[in-house]
């Protein structure tokens, strides 16, 4: 055989060996998109030794979801807006490991001074960041997340431009219903701009009112907010609306101008002595809740 048809046959032959080693590509992305990240085996990990109180309101908290609608990666800087032990700081903590950070945010203590009989003690409010650091740096594990605290009104100076996301999970309805008194609202959107990278996330989690009802019954008294409120709250600061999602959302939970949010799941507040309005109200589930997507602009 000449020359050159062996040079083609061989070239021929090293095509074909080439094509049935590499996989076709849909094949390759199959794989790929089955296979879980890193950073999902670390959630799926830290939310499996939650205890088991914690993992049966996974149902209406939706921690993993909400994680992957936000963008909440490891070695990430996250804001956690009045935290529990919990939601969301006690998940963070592990989740964003010893190259992340959790920041706790509460009310500035000129906001608590406001809640009448339900204000804490002053001096507790005062003294609440470093208190805050001193107990979280005392539970933290070896591989858990760096923390740091602060009050809204107060953002410290060293986070400006380094924080990835802030959650601002069922915390905005006092900010709202004490805006006349002090534009805390206003300041602590505020501060999340400061705080926030360029391109950085606020994911907001807040009880929903129906658009239909009266603007002045949905202020953040009840604990309820209309969604466009929320919305155009954030959009006069600047930020961007990335996306809106129905995580949260529970169609059974249709308020009246009346109700407010701590008759239902967990609280039941309005019928702890009524067992057959209690039965009621857990037929009904945890509020209708939105989750929104703003982002800084870049």
């Amino acid at each position: 055989m000449h020359r050159r048809s062996w040079s083609a046959l061989a070239l021929l032959l090293a095509a074909c060996s080439s094509q049935q080693a590499a996989p076709p590509p849909e094949t390759a992305q199959a794989a790929a998109a089955a296979a879980p990240s890193e950073a999902t085996a670390k959630l799926d990990a830290v939310l499996a030794k939650q205890a088991d109180e914690v993992k049966a309101r996974y149902p209406q908290r939706h921690p993993k979801e909400m994680m992957e609608f936000l963008g909440v990666q490891p070695g990430m800087t996250v804001v956690d807006t009045l935290p529990g032990p919990v939601w969301w700081t006690g998940i963070l903590l592990d989740y964003l490991g010893p190259q992340g950070k959790v920041v706790d945010a509460d009310y500035s203590a000129d906001m608590w001074s406001k809640f009448g009989q339900y204000a804490p003690d002053p001096a507790a409010k005062a003294n609440w960041p470093a208190d805050t650091i001193g107990k979280l740096n005392g539970a933290r594990g070896p591989e858990a997340a760096q923390v740091g605290a602060f009050q809204y009104g107060s953002a410290p100076a060293d986070l400006e431009g380094k924080v990835d996301v802030i959650l601002v999970c069922r915390a905005l309805h006092h900010l709202s219903r004490l805006e006349a008194d002090g534009h805390y609202l206003t300041q602590a959107i505020a501060d999340m701009k400061k705080l926030l990278k360029p391109g950085g996330i606020v994911g907001v989690e807040q009880h929903r009112a129906p658009e239909d009802q009266p603007d002045a019954s949905t202020k953040g008294e009840r604990g309820y907010l209309k969604q466009s409120a929320v919305i155009a709250a954030f959009q006069a600061a600047g930020f961007e609306l990335v996306e809106k999602s129905e995580l949260n959302a529970n169609p059974k939970d249709q308020p009246s101008a009346e109700d407010v949010v701590w008759r239902l799941p967990p609280t039941l507040a309005t019928s702890k002595d009524n067992p057959e309005l209690k039965a009621k109200m857990e037929a009904i589930g945890e509020t209708d809740r939105m989750t929104l997507k703003f982002k800084k602009p870049s």
